[in-house]
């Protein structure tokens, strides 16, 4: 497994915070206050106790002083939902067209062009800086908190602990723990303000604890690197750092669709019979971020449209069951106009989709397979 800036895939997180600390320094913050999920909250667990002492041992003998233990374990516990969520990663596989209705949805679109307007200032700060695209920041940005609506609220003392004592991957996760309670005690960011996805990634850009000690910035200049505040400056900047420090080229496209049979360089087509993508060196650097063509397609493609640019030319083909994009998002308003919502219309066939044939199909006594398929389509337009 290659462990990039961060571990897990598009930056999709649940948002809320648990409690607060430290005299002014909160008012500056505020963060979504959404009631964390039952198996969220600390559970009780003599052996995870036991562990967080032994731990205590290990971190005071490498520097972390008591004071920031105390403050980083004071309302930390064992989560037993990180672990569930851990062990149960679906394994699949989206196709790039599904990928990128997602990705680069005109909402996501739409909503990074207003992003990009609104922190213009900094953004070309950070391109004369950095030498990295405003466009490319705000598409990583995009993809990783959709524009810093989705940072995570998760204590991240509580989540890192409890995957490495859980052991699975004991020994990145107590490294990212270790990483944590020093950012707390150098003062970045007080303890219970530490919140992140269910395994730690943190802040607008999302970046593990480790990667935040290598990469992050403090971009505003107030003596703290600060990913988590309601202003993404010092975010964006060490997203921004993060894609100069491993090889971005000022300048560089990160690459395009490959149209009218156009080559040169190296040209990628990872669906087949649909677009080909002509790519350069600053696509491998967007592979840093998290390591997979996809995505990196993704972060070009969005930074591309949130530049003006248009939608890609070369249509996908259709998919295993025959549908095409357009058939797909048919089903979905049919579904919904019949009284079977799906939750929005973008194409992708997911869980709340497939819930939704489900019930369909139950509903006129058919077999109940979840399935799209031409045949349904056709029976929702009668």
């Amino acid at each position: 497994m290659t462990l990039t800036r961060r571990t897990f895939g598009l930056g999709l997180l649940t948002t809320a915070l648990a409690g607060c600390a430290s005299g002014g320094l909160v008012d500056a913050y505020s963060y979504a206050s959404d009631q964390l999920a039952d198996d969220l909250q600390p559970s009780p667990n003599p052996a995870y106790d036991a562990w967080v002492a032994a731990f205590r041992e290990r971190a005071g003998s490498q520097g972390i002083s008591q004071a920031t233990l105390d403050a980083g374990f004071s309302n930390a516990g064992f989560l037993p939902g990180v672990v569930t969520r851990d062990r149960n990663q679906t394994e699949f596989t989206r196709t790039l067209e599904d990928y990128l209705a997602i990705a680069a949805s005109e909402e996501r679109v739409l909503n990074g062009r207003a992003a990009l307007q609104t922190h213009r200032n900094v953004l070309q700060r950070l391109e004369e800086t950095y030498g990295v695209d405003a466009e490319i920041v705000t598409a990583i940005w995009g993809l990783e908190s959709s524009y810093g609506e989705r940072r995570g609220n998760i204590p991240v003392i509580s989540s890192t602990s409890t995957l490495a004592f859980d052991g699975r991957r004991g020994r990145f996760f107590e490294r990212q723990l270790m990483a944590a309670l020093r950012i707390i005690q150098n003062g970045d960011i007080p303890a219970p303000l530490m919140t992140g996805s269910w395994a730690g990634a943190m802040g607008h850009t999302q970046f593990i604890p480790t990667s935040y000690e290598a990469y992050a910035v403090d971009f505003t200049g107030d003596g703290r690197r600060d990913i988590w505040s309601d202003d993404p400056s010092d975010a964006l900047a060490s997203a921004a750092a993060y894609l100069q420090q491993n090889g971005w080229t000022r300048g560089m496209r990160w690459g395009g669709e490959a149209i009218n049979g156009a080559t040169g360089g190296r040209v990628l087509q990872p669906q087949a019979g649909g677009p080909r993508f002509a790519v350069t060196d600053n696509f491998n650097v967007i592979k840093r971020y998290n390591n997979s063509d996809s995505y990196a397609i993704g972060v070009g493609h969005l930074a591309d449209r949130i530049a003006g640019g248009g939608p890609l030319q070369t249509p996908f083909p259709p998919d295993a069951t025959g549908l095409t994009q357009a058939d797909r998002k048919e089903l979905q308003e049919r579904l919904t106009a019949a009284g079977f919502d799906t939750d929005g219309v973008d194409g992708v066939i997911g869980p709340n989709s497939r819930a939704a044939i489900s019930a369909y199909q139950r509903s006129r006594g058919l077999p109940v397979t979840g399935e799209p398929s031409l045949d349904l389509l056709r029976s929702l337009s009668e």
